[in-house]
């Protein structure tokens, strides 16, 4: 750690000036204040350095998005030659670039489900965001005003913006800031280890999810829902994979009562959970569809929003109408981006990264699941290439860790120590690495693991029951 010594003695130092300038996005600001940054210096494949000269395993690809490591010649090549070409290009006013252009074609050919446009932006929660606004403009395009209630599930993630922030289920995202805002709700989260009632398998915990998302849509009334909005695998709500049988039972009650489905791909899509998209390894059927993050490898930022052809006509008329339609971001459909994205999925396909995750990710998941017997596991799960664990006082009655403790975070420091950069997400903590991980490296992930949740279990079996 950066402490505040060294600060006092190297005021010039690369962690003083952070401190004394950047301001860091879901960071205890007063400890960051007191401990300082952990600044990374290079990388190369699934590792990265810090400034300090020390190698780390990263064990989380950035944020779930460094997909092809960071060392990707290609893609640094595909922005140089972009950015001698033409580096920027508006979409705005009917404005284009055959790769924005070829970009789109590409993507509209690896939906899931057929889809029609795309619009890009810079951001998973622009692109989320976006959705919002699409779902709203469609059915005021269809005289339909009323039908403007969004429905997220607790503990879900889909971003920053005001409205996505309001969607996200998770409490310290909303306080303070002045948020949810209107017309936004929530449902039960599909976490059936933590949530499930005594005895109840996964079908039937399924079932009753339904059963309280109809209820909602019922009580709010149908005319007022709009959509609905997943992620095939919840991300930052730890890893959680939907029970048996959730989203057939769930995309049932949404057909019923005519509620869109808007499906959040930006940490599941590009092959992250075994397909090319999440919707394909949990059949969801997308209204709008969502991605970003690994759809560049993260090298530039770029995001999409598939959006289908009836939305689209819709769209259409009420441009029609109003004479404009008036929304976009300045670097939608950047070029240099868009030339980074389509090298990415170029990689993708040339050297089958899906089948590449299908063959090592039995290997990854062994290594995460087999420490649901350890004492301080309460549950292991994961899918593809992301795994979380659930650290628990108490196994046998799932108690949770007095969040005072800092569980989680005490297991992502000793993590560190061993060369390993994973995250704690309360006292879940998750690992997602790069999709180019070999077996070797996921035996060597598995390894510093193993030793950093040794050393939590030497510092915290005594507060276990």
């Amino acid at each position: 750690m950066f402490q505040e010594d060294v600060m006092t003695s190297q005021p010039n130092s690369a962690g003083a000036r952070d401190v004394a300038t950047v301001l860091h996005p879901f960071t205890n600001l007063k400890t960051h204040e007191e401990e300082g940054p952990f600044i990374i210096d290079h990388g190369s494949g699934v590792h990265v350095t810090d400034e300090n000269g020390k190698t780390y395993i990263e064990g989380m690809s950035g944020l779930w998005c460094t997909s092809l490591g960071f060392s990707e010649r290609r893609l640094i090549d595909a922005a140089a030659r972009q950015m001698a070409e033409l580096p920027y290009n508006q979409t705005f006013l009917g404005r284009s670039h055959a790769t924005t252009i070829d970009l789109a074609e590409r993507l509209l050919s690896l939906s899931p489900v057929p889809m029609s446009k795309i619009l890009f932006a810079n951001s998973g929660s622009e692109a989320n965001d976006t959705a919002v606004k699409l779902v709203w403009y469609y059915n005021n395009a269809n005289g339909r005003p009323e039908k403007r209630k969004i429905i997220g599930r607790r503990n879900g993630y889909h971003g920053t913006t005001i409205a996505t922030t309001s969607l996200n289920g998770i409490p310290d995202l909303h306080r303070d800031f002045n948020l949810p805002i209107a017309d936004i709700l929530h449902t039960d989260c599909p976490h059936h280890y933590r949530f499930a009632e005594p005895g109840e398998n996964q079908e039937e915990f399924a079932a009753r999810l339904a059963a309280n998302l109809e209820k909602l849509i019922l009580d709010e009334r149908p005319e007022t829902v709009a959509a609905f909005i997943a992620e095939p695998v919840m991300g930052v709500g730890g890893v959680i994979v939907p029970p048996e049988t959730y989203f057939e039972k769930v995309q049932a009650v949404l057909r019923k009562y005519d509620v869109l489905f808007i499906v959040d791909e930006i940490i599941c899509g590009f092959g992250r959970t075994g397909n090319m998209f999440g919707s394909e390894t949990f059949d969801l059927r997308p209204d709008l569809m969502c991605c970003a993050k690994a759809l560049s490898s993260a090298y530039l930022p770029i995001s999409a929003t598939f959006i289908p052809e009836p939305i689209y006509r819709s769209m259409v008329a009420e441009s029609e109408k109003i004479g404009v339609f008036g929304h976009g971001f300045t670097y939608s459909g950047h070029p240099v981006a868009a030339a980074v994205a389509l090298e990415t999925l170029d990689i993708y396909e040339e050297r089958d990264i899906v089948g590449h995750v299908q063959a090592i990710a039995p290997r990854f998941q062994e290594i995460f699941l087999s420490l649901a017997d350890r004492p301080l596991v309460g549950e292991a799960r994961g899918v593809g290439l992301m795994a979380g664990i659930e650290l628990v006082a108490d196994k046998a009655g799932k108690r949770p860790f007095d969040p005072a403790l800092k569980v989680g975070t005490y297991l992502m420091s000793r993590a560190r120590e061993h060369g390993l950069i994973v995250r704690a997400l309360g006292d879940t903590v998750v690992c997602a690495p790069p999709l180019i991980i070999t077996e070797d490296e996921i035996d060597e992930l598995g390894a510093r693991f193993h030793r950093a949740l040794a050393d939590t279990e030497a510092r915290f079996l005594e507060e276990a029951a």
